[in-house]
């Protein structure tokens, strides 16, 4: 809450904490955008590093990442179509304030599904061919994605608007809206830890998992389900913001281990905090203008990512 355009020091900002301070002219920048805002960026995080944790554990490779196998793109998708054709008659049946994150979630399953599909039809058995049939759908979807900003934006919805949003930002909602983002995330959440067995038993490969009673091909189904419900949310309120789902499994793995039921949670807990950091530092930067947090994440992830492959390839 200390970083943004004006920066406040830690007296400052005891200062405004305590119950007298509530007619301070900072007090609203504090309650109604700072606080909000970090929230969000925390809760926009947990999911991400959540839906990493468990779609690293699908797909059995810790490259996997929202962002690369297509979730993130296809959730973009749907949300682009939202924000661009709202009064589609299709869709006015449907509040606007549902709309975006339904199409989100139809985009991020979807496209995860059809990843899953494709590889299946072509006979690809390991995950390396499955990552890369993520890595080619998620360009498919992010070009599709540009031409329909290209084609649909108009006067009335200002393609800067669509374009700063693709980037990834944290929207800052207010405080009645947060309180429905964080139920629904605590809620997928605790569906999501429900997962861990499941996804340690399928680590150990489809025939073990078939003889030890999992039914492998539902439980995928379900998992990414679930995990695109988490990337459709935060989606919804940051944009396209990628590699956060591959950092953070991969530094709580090296310290927790690779068990899921600690590797979610902790994943959901560290996501938040490098979010919420990082989103304070994109305010903060270049006052007053704001740096796209997409754009912050890649600059970290992409060097981190590029590190894992070549640790991968050494071994």
């Amino acid at each position: 809450m200390m970083l943004g355009p004006e920066l406040l020091g830690p007296g400052r900002l005891l200062d405004l904490l305590r119950p007298a301070a509530g007619d301070h002219p900072l007090d609203r920048l504090l309650f109604e955008w700072r606080l909000p805002r970090v929230l969000t960026a925390f809760v926009v995080g947990g999911l991400l590093g959540a839906a990493g944790a468990i779609f690293q554990g699908i797909f059995r490779n810790p490259l996997a990442d929202p962002f690369l196998i297509g979730t993130a793109p296809g959730a973009a998708l749907g949300a682009t179509l939202a924000l661009l054709v709202p009064g589609l008659a299709l869709f006015q049946a449907v509040s606007p304030l549902l709309l975006l994150p339904i199409l989100s979630f139809v985009g991020a399953f979807g496209a995860t599904l059809a990843v899953l599909l494709l590889a299946r039809i072509a006979q690809v058995r390991d995950t390396a061919g499955l990552l890369l049939a993520g890595v080619a759908m998620a360009a498919f979807l992010g070009a599709l994605r540009s031409y329909l900003m290209l084609a649909l934006a108009d006067e009335t919805i200002s393609l800067q608007v669509v374009l700063s949003w693709t980037l990834g930002g944290i929207q800052t909602p207010f405080w009645r809206e947060l309180g429905y983002i964080a139920l629904a995330s605590l809620l997928l959440l605790v569906f999501a830890r429900r997962l861990a067995h499941g996804l340690d038993v399928l680590g150990l490969g489809d025939d073990v998992a078939r003889n030890m009673g999992l039914p492998v091909e539902r439980f995928v189904v379900v998992a990414t389900l679930l995990a695109s419900a988490l990337v459709a949310l935060a989606v919804t309120w940051g944009g396209t913001i990628g590699f956060v789902g591959l950092i953070v499994p991969h530094l709580v793995r090296w310290t927790l281990g690779p068990r899921h039921g600690p590797l979610i949670l902790a994943s959901a807990l560290v996501g938040g905090i490098l979010l919420a950091l990082l989103d304070g530092l994109a305010r903060s930067l270049l006052p007053p203008a704001e740096i796209p947090l997409g754009l912050l994440t890649a600059l970290i992830g992409a060097p981190f990512f590029m590190l894992i492959l070549a640790r991968r390839s050494r071994q």
